[in-house]
């Protein structure tokens, strides 16, 4: 049980840049379940990913030799869903019914940030990455997709009040 949640179902272990993958997987399955009318099921998934993801990470630490191995991806997919609400909540309180084409920013921003963050590691997100352990693992991409879930609504208040009124 904790290899099925710790690599998303053996997802984290897709070559290369398994998280990138993780995160691309969390991505498809939330703009799936807002075209199937679920939005709810984005900050829903999020808390129970983040909470297995906490159970299962120490668990499968115990039997690997490395303290952050490349296919444990449940953190990436934590945050991924993290960075995601964001932007999944406003966009189903709006009425938006297509994230897919008609509102894509709203996916592709959360998914890139995130990247970017996870990647870099700026301030608290490469601390807690420093921490190591499971809650090491766990908090460094819930930073990154905190950081790029805010980042998102940033990006996308600069359009919509300052670029959109000006296309007009």
């Amino acid at each position: 049980m904790n290899w099925a949640i710790a690599t998303v179902l053996g997802a984290g272990h897709l070559r290369p840049a398994s998280g990138t993958w993780a995160s691309a997987i969390a991505v498809g399955l939330a703009v799936a379940a807002y075209q199937a009318g679920l939005a709810w099921l984005v900050p829903v998934g999020f808390v129970l990913a983040t909470v297995a993801g906490f159970w299962a990470v120490p668990g499968y630490l115990r039997t690997s030799v490395d303290q952050d191995p490349s296919e444990v991806v449940i953190d990436e997919f934590a945050g991924q869903w993290l960075a995601l609400s964001f932007t999944v909540i406003p966009l189903w309180r709006h009425g938006v019914e297509d994230m897919l084409f008609a509102a894509w920013p709203a996916w592709v921003a959360p998914f890139l940030l995130f990247r970017l963050f996870d990647v870099w590691k700026p301030w608290v997100i490469g601390r807690a990455d420093r921490m190591g352990g499971a809650t090491g693992v766990m908090l460094d991409d819930l930073w990154a997709g905190l950081f790029a879930g805010v980042g998102s609504m940033a990006l996308a208040g600069v359009y919509h009040g300052v670029v959109e009124p000006w296309l007009r």
